[in-house]
């Protein structure tokens, strides 16, 4: 069974995200998302620290490495599948990081406006 290719919040074929860190909830560097992932991590952005900060504040911790998982650990300029629910929060508390719509997949709307998201975008022509 083939599966369907993955879409982006621009209706075209989703890019990858980032290979270092291996990203995405599957980790094939891409946003894509499944039944599984209940957060959502559909959102591709470009860490900053600001964002970071954001984050730990709200009890997700991404700047610690845990290697027990495989988590180097992220720091600004890193690529990253964000949880849409987290980029939406930090859309509304003025800490969203960039995104990358290209890479960001088409299920982020589910839970951010693509208006929201295209204000923050680095890769529009």
């Amino acid at each position: 069974m083939q599966m369907e290719e993955s879409i982006n919040v621009l209706g075209e074929k989703l890019e990858t995200c980032s290979t270092d860190p291996e990203t995405g909830f599957y980790r094939d560097g891409c946003c894509n998302t499944g039944p599984d992932d209940h957060g959502s991590h559909t959102v591709c952005v470009v860490m900053t620290d600001e964002f970071l900060e954001f984050s730990k504040a709200r009890g997700n911790d991404l700047s610690t490495p845990v290697p027990a998982f495989g988590f180097p650990g992220l720091k600004a300029g890193d690529g990253w599948c964000l949880c849409a629910a987290r980029w939406h929060e930090a859309f509304e508390a003025g800490k969203a990081p960039r995104v990358r719509l290209r890479a960001t997949h088409q299920a982020a709307l589910e839970h951010c406006d693509l208006g929201d998201l295209k204000s923050h975008g680095i890769d529009l022509s």
